[in-house]
């Protein structure tokens, strides 16, 4: 009775070329209580290894987390397999957006303390007291409300290369870390506001959701499915994409596209870039972003000092390897000081609560003026473009930037482009543009104030 692999990647990666069927990739999970995670590995590897079935599985006497690859002509024999178990009878099944027939190129189940790691003691909170399910529609209505806080609860490399619009993106390396961050930075936060939460696949929202609902939140939402499912929706029922950027997975794409838009930058040379490497030294073997001109000139290595490592020879490499803690530099992802232009990587040491307006109760002791409307706003540079429709705009000026999703940003000039070119007065009709901390939307309004509010 066969429970392991015997064949190796590249034989795997012949054989699925040499077949030509088209195949699937997808995750799905469950929680449920598994008795003996053992034996239902050992089930699971039998049943799906005779259908050609590989990929990533952790089981745990919590239940199952997946992500796989399936032939598409065995779909519904792998549906039949889940079937078995009353608690994956009808599971969701988050069909990939990009397709790759090498996605994984081996069957490993593993048997885990936790389907994921986040260092919660869950006799300690009601598991099952979830927050609110929502589809994209929902979703993104959600996102339009002002007393919204939207966070993202997946790793600073994934969030990084794409991510929700206004969403808080914690600098962190794994889920465990960020739970007690965004606890502690939302404390004022709990009576007043919407928790809105999302991750990958929903898995990590599901056990967030209960637990920020046992420190208090009153109003916990979760994203149904994760981006995965979110991208199926918005795309079959035309909903515009509130999801900027590039999805990361955790396969060998490292991405999959859901808009346009680039938001990150090689870390090697600023050039924008949202692809995912690992450093070709196998003592390093880290995750970054990198460009192709960049790629191609390091041979995919993160440093000199690893590109010269792969140029010796592989007997002088395994002595140099040998008794490193390789894989604590493995999962150290885009943290290296060789990287100049990364974005992300570092402890968190900035209030995550620096991002969100906080909802006080103010009275405008003069009347404000309507200056302009928010025409675009550039990630990358961080700069907004807003066109002048009324009167004039002056360098020294406070202004409030008002807006549904935005709330309302109240701050002093301090440059001002007009046309492109620099100004200290911009007339009705110009076209400005200036750096701005946090995104405007095309719903924003730019009003002049004429001094500060007092609070009520």
């Amino acid at each position: 009775m066969q429970l392991y692999n015997t064949l190796s990647a590249e034989e795997r990666a012949q054989l699925i070329d040499e077949a030509g069927k088209e195949r699937l990739t997808l995750s799905f999970y469950a929680y449920a209580k598994i008795e003996d995670p053992k034996k239902f590995r050992d089930e699971l590897f039998i049943a799906w290894n005779a259908l050609d079935a590989l990929g990533r599985i952790y089981v745990a006497h919590e239940g199952i987390n997946a992500q796989m690859s399936v032939p598409a002509d065995q779909l519904e024999a792998f549906r039949d397999t889940l079937e078995v178990y009353d608690f994956m009878k009808g599971i969701r099944l988050n069909v990939a957006v990009d397709q790759d027939d090498h996605s994984f190129l081996k069957l490993t189940i593993k048997v885990r303390h936790k389907i994921v790691a986040d260092g919660l003691n869950d006799d300690s909170f009601d598991v099952t007291n979830k927050g609110i399910h929502l589809k994209a529609q929902e979703f993104n209505n959600l996102l339009e409300d002002p007393d919204t806080i939207v966070v993202d609860f997946r790793n600073h490399y994934e969030s990084e290369i794409g991510h929700f619009e206004g969403a808080i993106t914690p600098d962190v390396e794994n889920f465990r870390e960020s739970l007690p961050i965004i606890n502690e930075q939302l404390q004022d936060f709990k009576e007043d506001k919407k928790l809105l939460m999302y991750c990958t696949g929903g898995i990590r929202c599901e056990k967030a959701s209960a637990y920020f609902k046992h420190q208090g939140f009153k109003n916990v939402y979760q994203l149904e499915g994760g981006i995965i499912e979110y991208t199926r929706q918005i795309r079959e029922e035309g909903i515009p994409s509130k999801f900027i950027g590039k999805n990361f997975v955790f396969d060998h794409r490292l991405g999959e596209r859901i808009t346009d838009d680039i938001i990150s930058q090689c870390h090697q040379c600023g050039k924008p870039c949202d692809n995912h490497t690992n450093c070709s030294n196998d003592a390093c073997h880290l995750l970054f972003i990198q460009c192709d001109e960049c790629k191609a000139a390091m041979e995919n290595c993160c440093s000199t000092e690893c590109l010269e490592i792969t140029h010796l020879p592989l007997e002088e490499q395994v002595k140099l390897r040998s008794g490193l803690q390789v894989g604590n530099k493995v999962f150290r992802k885009g943290k290296s000081e060789a990287l100049k232009f990364k974005k992300s990587g570092d402890l968190p040491d900035k209030p995550l609560a620096k991002a969100i307006t906080k909802n006080v109760r103010q009275k405008i002791t003069v009347k404000k003026t309507l200056i302009g409307k928010a025409e675009h706003y550039y990630t990358k540079s961080k700069i907004a473009q807003f066109l002048i429709e009324n009167k004039e705009l002056s360098v020294g000026d406070r202004v409030l930037i008002s807006g549904p999703t935005t709330g309302e940003q109240e701050f002093t000039m301090t440059e001002i482009y007009a046309n492109g070119s620099p100004c200290e007065t911009a007339k009705k009709g110009d076209q400005i543009t200036f750096e701005l901390p946090f995104r405007v939307r095309l719903s924003d309004k730019l009003y002049k104030i004429a001094q500060n509010s007092e609070n009520a």
